[in-house]
């Protein structure tokens, strides 16, 4: 079951990145990005109100368990590592095509396999390590097809945002486990809906502070916000993907590497969608940029089992 739920999961994913691509086509990103988190907080707020003031949620997935300041202060931690992720992210993928954006962010299962060898000192088996250097491989080739859309890898810096969102995504996802990790095998223990509730309400109040402050003062001389309704769609396949990959981790036999892994599987959908609704170019090289990430994926899932 929860294999099945890692893949719904990961095609979730996928919409999500192509409602994103769609929302901040020549779009202002702080208001899109704020606009996503309020609707994410008001899909997740009657779950937590529910909780606290009825039963009608006990026994069912939607139950929030409430904490004190401490469990709190964990959560906000994540809502920082997440948002500062998602604020590169976005800035990224604004400027880049999603065909690009797409196999990048696929490299993060990579990302989290070598965390966990230095973080937590796991060692990689034969298979584990050719899958991260078929990522290396790949990331190489894109760049030399990036090339071809006038794309430099090394001086362009929505390449490295993009990269440095995947890098603190590789971070969120390694805090996850930390997180939801039982206290007698070293975690902190958290409900699930008590993480992916909070830290979506303690993003949007964050967003909230950075528009009023950085993007409202400014707001005439930059980049006009302009309502699309995939910012509705951008909160609504992200907080299910979201409460599909956690309620997958709840269930007995989950793998986090394993899920994780899947989950990059979005890039798929997102690469159709770049190709078929964006028409993006260079879709030859790029798909053979993207099979060698997917290979070093099926590396990774057989290092892994």
């Amino acid at each position: 079951m929860w294999l099945i739920l890692a893949f719904l999961s990961a095609a979730l994913l996928g919409f999500y990145d192509s409602f994103k691509k769609k929302s901040l086509k020549e779009n202002a990103v702080l208001p899109v990005l704020f606009l996503n988190t309020l609707f994410s907080s008001l899909i997740f707020l009657p779950f937590i109100l529910l909780s606290v003031h009825t039963d009608c949620l006990v026994s069912t997935p939607f139950q929030t368990a409430s904490g004190g300041w401490v469990e709190h202060g964990y959560i906000l931690l994540k809502s920082v590592i997440v948002l500062s992720s998602w604020v590169l992210g976005y800035f990224g993928m604004k400027h880049l095509p999603l065909t690009i954006v797409g196999p990048i962010n696929a490299t993060r299962p990579v990302m989290v396999l070598v965390g966990a060898f230095l973080v937590f000192a796991e060692r990689l088996n034969l298979w584990q390590w050719m899958g991260v250097l078929l990522a290396i491989v790949s990331f190489f080739m894109l760049s030399r097809s990036g090339k071809k859309e006038g794309i430099d890898f090394k001086h362009n810096h929505w390449i490295w945002m993009i990269v440095g969102a995947a890098l603190l995504g590789a971070v969120s996802g390694l805090y996850d486990k930390y997180l939801m990790a039982a206290p007698e095998a070293g975690g902190v223990g958290l409900d699930r809906m008590m993480v992916q509730s909070w830290y979506t309400l303690y993003q949007c109040v964050m967003m909230g502070a950075m528009l009023l402050l950085l993007w409202w003062p400014q707001r005439q001389h930059t980049t006009p916000f302009r309502w699309d309704w995939s910012i509705i769609g951008v909160s609504v396949f992200l907080s299910t993907a979201d409460f599909v990959y956690f309620y997958s981790l709840s269930l007995p036999g989950a793998m986090i590497s394993i899920v994780s892994m899947i989950r990059r599987g979005s890039v798929i959908v997102s690469f159709l969608f770049g190709a078929a609704v964006f028409h993006e170019k260079n879709l030859k090289s790029k798909f053979l940029d993207l099979a060698l990430v997917l290979l070093g994926m099926i590396c990774l899932y057989i290092g892994s089992r």
